[in-house]
């Protein structure tokens, strides 16, 4: 379309004010209306638009922004050095129009070297720290005021609070992105839903809304990750190029994607790391590598797009870095956006499909979840066939409607989520969704409590709230009976064989039989592993109850405080308010728990069915890893983190390489090169269900 002024002028202000609004939606209310890709297809027309009329460009306007403004509640803290967002593109060509660009500015196009690496899908953040000590922590805000999150921040715990060496800068800031897992990602907001909260579109706002809580210790308990990629302001340190900084930042301790070796030629080291992901050997794969030219960075691109799917965190493209910092420094910044450095990003994987129909489950909390369930389709590798739709404001929001053809991706590459409705293409019949007002599974009538987005089941005896909490008791990291799945549930429940927790310890062997599929043998292994279960630890007991608001995190927390079940059941909500990671919310929750008849019935029955939770001594009872040295590797039910600080709380020693010195080698899936030197130096070799044997029992116990 060919633009006069005035009519330039009409689509800017349509523009701007179009993308304010989704501006605020995704940094401010971490609730994005559209995808990254429709966002970047609205900003790339604004700048086109300002570029062909440069007069029209006004101080307000998205372009000479790099960010959102900071939020109200959070003290506002200026950077030193503006941080910047990059210039998107989403073709790999592109990379060849920055490099003329580069080439053409410093003349010397011999000299060019590029740093690639993942552009991670997170929130920025600049780390402050001073004499090697973190003081500081500023999200991007607007580019030039963010909001000081530095509570929050050192909740994170692969942040260090402290940098390693003894050279460290007088000043330095470290600037990184901060971001959640997909699987934890997935946890989240599956707990979101089951405690009527609203879900997180994505791992990116799930990491917002995590960093920008007022209780830090929501925030701690949340699992952020962060990975640092670029320098801000600094005292007494410099660095060549990209590549030494990061490397730099390694030894400080600071977590970043790693820098392979510049010798390895990149078609080696694409085999290579398509070789590791597909044996599944990652963990240790350097994602940072150094182009020497266009094609190898085209190159690069096209290996990450094949991977991002394989990676543990969400990402939407490759970032190519000028890989000299003082080519850097010739080339300085265009309005928000550095000239050095440019982002190639991936088209998002969607498609189409049609909503064959709309079902309600029920939760173990009795939360109604709407589930669209959709014709298959492929999106990103994967076939889906539903998709939740979380709420009935969810549903309104995008107009769901049975029968609608819709637009389908998977949020945080995990979850399958209904990103548009096609209303070109809705039959005239069609009529809205409401969520039920009784219980598709025991049609008692439902509420909605007041605070919360879903509308639940009250009713204690509805079948569906027994199945989910069965199903919750049982799982491995609750009671740990492992021979018990969904579908064997499922069964017990409709045939009335189990009305409770405690009906699991009284099963008998011919009413097993009896079920559909089972023989002899599967019996037996049932009944073992039933029987297996009756000496829980605290915490998994705790856990294994389904107290709303109680994580696995938190019953740990309570199991070392009370140190035995009777005295966790005799609590006040002021002992409970004193104990970390228990606020007011949870405290009310635990309390309304038990001072339930139907949940003391339980407990009772369960102790009187043979169940002997096991009591923490914190007295009598050595450190059971009093001068244990142990290395972790590959991944576990916990954070790596997580598990290296219970090691050092019960007295052992988590280190980095395995040696002679070592005791044991924690391994879990994907374990990598420590496993073989473990074997190789005949270290002895734990799995997790052995390590909690050895932190429950002690060194002395027979594994």
């Amino acid at each position: 379309m060919k633009y006069t002024q005035k009519t330039a002028t009409e689509r800017l202000i349509e523009l701007r004010s179009e993308i304010q609004k989704h501006d605020h939606a995704y940094h401010v209310l971490d609730r994005p209306l559209i995808t990254d890709y429709e966002y970047d297809q609205l900003f790339d027309e604004l700048q086109k638009l300002e570029k062909q009329f440069p007069q029209l460009i006004t101080k307000d306007s998205p372009s000479q922004r790099a960010g959102a403004p900071p939020l109200n509640q959070f003290e506002k803290k200026a950077h030193r050095i503006p941080m910047l967002s990059l210039q998107n593109s989403y073709s790999p060509q592109d990379i060849e129009a920055f490099d003329e660009r580069i080439s053409k500015l410093i003349g010397k196009p011999q000299l060019l070297q590029y740093f690639c690496e993942p552009k991670l899908d997170g929130l920025a953040i600049e780390l402050i720290y001073e004499q090697g000590v973190l003081v500081s922590a500023i999200t991007r805000g607007d580019g030039l005021i963010g909001e000081d999150v530095t509570t929050n921040i050192k909740t994170v715990r692969a942040i260090p609070l402290h940098l390693s060496g003894n050279n460290c800068p007088s000043l330095v800031e470290i600037r990184g992105e901060l971001l959640m897992l997909k699987e934890n990602f997935k946890s989240l907001n599956k707990w979101q839903e089951e405690n009527g909260q609203l879900p997180f579109a994505n791992p990116r706002n799930a990491a917002a809304g995590s960093i920008r809580q007022l209780d830090s210790t929501i925030t701690a308990q949340r699992k952020l990750h962060f990975y640092a990629y670029s320098l801000g302001a600094s005292q007494n340190i410099s660095f060549k190029t990209q590549e030494e900084m990061e490397v730099t930042f390694q030894k400080w301790g600071l977590p970043t994607l790693g820098v392979d070796k510049v010798s390895t030629p990149m078609d080696v080291y694409i085999k290579k790391g398509l070789k590791c992901f597909a044996e599944k050997k990652k963990n240790n794969f350097p994602l940072g590598k150094i182009a020497n030219n266009t094609k190898e960075a085209i190159a690069y691109y096209h290996f990450i797009e094949k991977l991002k799917h394989e990676l543990p965190f969400e990402i939407d493209g490759i970032v190519v870095k000028v890989n000299s910092i003082s080519l850097q420094e010739e080339l300085d910044l265009i309005a928000r956006s550095p000239r050095w450095a440019t982002a190639a990003k991936f088209k998002p994987d969607q498609a189409e499909t049609q909503i064959k129909d709309i079902v309600v489950q029920v939760g173990r909390t009795g939360a109604l979840t709407p589930v669209a369930i959709m014709k298959p389709v492929r999106v990103g590798g994967v076939t889906i066939t539903y998709a939740t739709l979380h709420n009935q404001d969810e549903i309104d929001r995008k107009e769901i409607r049975k029968g609608d053809y819709v637009v389908v991706h998977r949020a945080g590459d995990v979850i399958p989520e209904v990103v548009r409705v096609l209303k070109e293409k809705r039959r005239k019949d069609s009529k809205p969704f409401k969520t039920p007002k009784k219980c598709p599974s025991c049609s008692q009538p439902t509420s909605q409590p007041t605070g919360e987005v879903v509308s639940r089941c009250v009713n204690p005896s509805c079948t569906a709230i027994l199945k989910e909490s069965i199903k919750h008791f049982v799982s491995r990291r609750a009671m740990n009976i492992n021979k018990l799945g969904d579908k064997i549930v499922e069964q017990l429940v409709n045939s009335k064989l189990v009305s409770t927790f405690s009906d699991l310890y009284n099963l008998k062997k011919e009413n097993l039989l009896k079920l559909d599929g089972q023989g002899k043998k599967s019996v037996d292994s049932i009944l073992a592993s039933i029987d297996k279960s009756r000496h829980p630890e605290l915490s998994r007991f705790i856990f294994s109850l389904g107290i709303r608001f109680v994580g696995e995190q938190t019953a740990k927390n309570l199991a070392h405080h009370y140190g035995s079940l009777a005295a966790f059941l005799k609590t006040t909500k002021i002992e409970l308010i004193s104990i970390n990671d228990v606020g007011p919310k949870v405290a009310g929750s635990i309390m309304e728990t038990l001072k339930s008849k139907a949940f003391q019935k339980k407990i009772k029955l369960l102790i009187s069915s043979g169940v002997n939770v096991q009591e923490i001594d914190h007295h009598s009872n050595p450190l059971p890893l009093a001068g244990v040295n142990i290395v972790i590797t590959g991944t576990l039910p916990e954070s790596r983190n997580n598990v290296k600080d219970l090691i050092t709380h019960l007295g052992g020693k988590s280190v980095s390489s395995v040696s002679k010195k070592t005791n044991y080698v924690l391994a879990g899936d994907e374990a990598g090169s420590k496993l073989d030197k473990a074997r190789e130096l005949g270290v002895r070799i734990l799995n997790w269900d052995e390590f909690q044997k050895l932190i429950n029992f002690g060194t002395k116990n027979q594994l």
